[in-house]
């Protein structure tokens, strides 16, 4: 364990979340991006949701496999060289001209995106002691409402009047400015190297080892359905609201601003009412009450800006405030010598989750003769069934501290 003065490694955490800032903005922002970038690419809502599954299917397969590596280098040199190629893979995101090249470009991104957020985590586990793990966990969890309340939004408003691109080469310029940052911060991180290191064949073994507990992989389940039913609906707002209500791009900046503000405030007292009453019954509570606002906006009838813009926050809140209790339960669930490699394995099904709620909500759009999306509606019952299912296989999960009180 490294010792470092609190300033040190605070500085060092606050730099670590700038970088998860700039991690969780390039994958967020594509979202509201997408009525700009399907008119500019000309492609179909199907071929945008492949974009947007894209990084999260790279991602999650390069965070699985980056445990098979990252331990044989040192961590500064390998954050700062990942890093730079986050970077180049979000030029490369704003120089695409054609689809294709957005693909690949959006692929890269995943797989530098993958390999950091890995990188950032064995950091803290490094250099934090045990007992302020929480807070450092708490400290890099801000980047998230950072993206939403200010990233997000200050990408949507400069990518309606620049162009869809703008976003991604302001990404290019808060990477630099934060790899500058982590040039003179970071310091040499070597002493895991010290110790011997599994072979790539052991790896693989005790990844197989983890799959085949019959605990874990319930729990992989519920994660993967529990977040393919949460992406069936989620990247296809931006787009459905502008071709089928003529919301101005513009305007989403506001809306997503006032979504990210809402689960700020919200998301902390959930936590912990999660851990007062009990993560299975508040992940049941808020999954039923999430069916609501979902059913809402998939159907939704002819409404002014104003009104979309008090009600988008209650469907943010009602939405995400199902994944809080579920993450708190699954940490729950391993064996502490198992903890790290479980909750990488899960944070890559996670990812899966993520890319194919994207993938399959976009095969069942289709586009109208007078351009509106149609088949929203079916997307929301789809997504209301696949969250039933997890309210009823959530009762499967019990956490290891729960097993040994049994």
């Amino acid at each position: 364990m490294y010792l470092y003065s609190p300033s040190k490694e605070r500085n060092l955490l606050w730099l670590l979340a700038l970088i998860q800032f700039t991690l969780i903005m390039d994958f967020m922002v594509m979202m509201p991006l997408g009525p700009q970038i399907i008119q500019s690419l000309r492609v179909s809502p199907a071929a945008f949701a492949t974009a947007v599954s894209a990084y999260s299917w790279c991602s999650g397969l390069s965070g699985l496999l980056g445990a098979t590596y990252i331990d044989r280098f040192d961590r500064r040199k390998l954050l700062l060289a990942v890093f730079a190629l986050f970077a180049i893979s979000n030029l490369a995101c704003a120089w695409a001209i054609t689809y294709p090249m957005l693909l690949l470009a959006r692929a890269f991104a995943g797989i530098t995106g993958g390999v950091l957020s890995s990188i950032i985590m064995a950091i803290v586990a490094d250099v934090v002691p045990t007992e302020r793990r929480g807070w450092a966990t708490g400290t890099l969890m801000t980047a998230f409402s950072l993206a939403a309340v200010a990233g997000v939004p200050a990408g949507v408003l400069i990518g309606a009047h620049l162009g869809w691109s703008a976003p991604f080469f302001l990404l290019v310029l808060l990477s630099l400015l934060i790899w500058g940052g982590a040039y003179c911060i970071v310091p040499p991180l070597r002493e895991h190297m010290q110790k011997v290191n599994p072979s790539f064949q052991k790896v693989l073994k005790n990844l197989a080892e983890l799959f085949s507990d019959r605990m874990h992989l319930e729990a992989f389940v519920l994660t993967f359905v529990m977040m393919t039913a949460h992406m069936l609906v989620i990247p296809f707002i931006s787009p459905v609201l502008v071709s089928n209500y003529g919301i101005s791009p513009a305007n989403l900046g506001w809306m997503y601003m006032a979504g990210g503000a809402a689960t700020f405030f919200t998301a902390r007292p959930v936590g912990r009412l999660a851990d007062k009453m009990g993560k299975h019954r508040i992940f049941r509570v808020f999954a039923m009450l999430s069916f609501i606002p979902i059913l809402f906006i998939t159907h939704m009838p002819e409404l002014s800006f104003a009104a979309i813009l008090v009600l988008f926050p209650c469907f943010m809140v009602l939405v995400s405030s199902r994944i809080i209790p579920l993450q708190a339960l699954i940490t729950t669930l391993p064996r502490p010598d198992q903890r790290g490699a479980f909750l990488s394995a899960n944070s890559a099904i996670q990812a899966f989750g993520t890319g194919c709620g994207a993938w399959v909500g976009g095969l069942l759009l289709s586009q109208g003769p007078d351009g509106h999306l149609l088949g929203y509606g079916n997307i929301g019952w789809l997504a209301v069934a696949l969250a039933s299912i997890c309210i009823l296989w959530i009762g499967k999960i019990r956490g290891h501290d729960d097993l040994a009180r049994a």
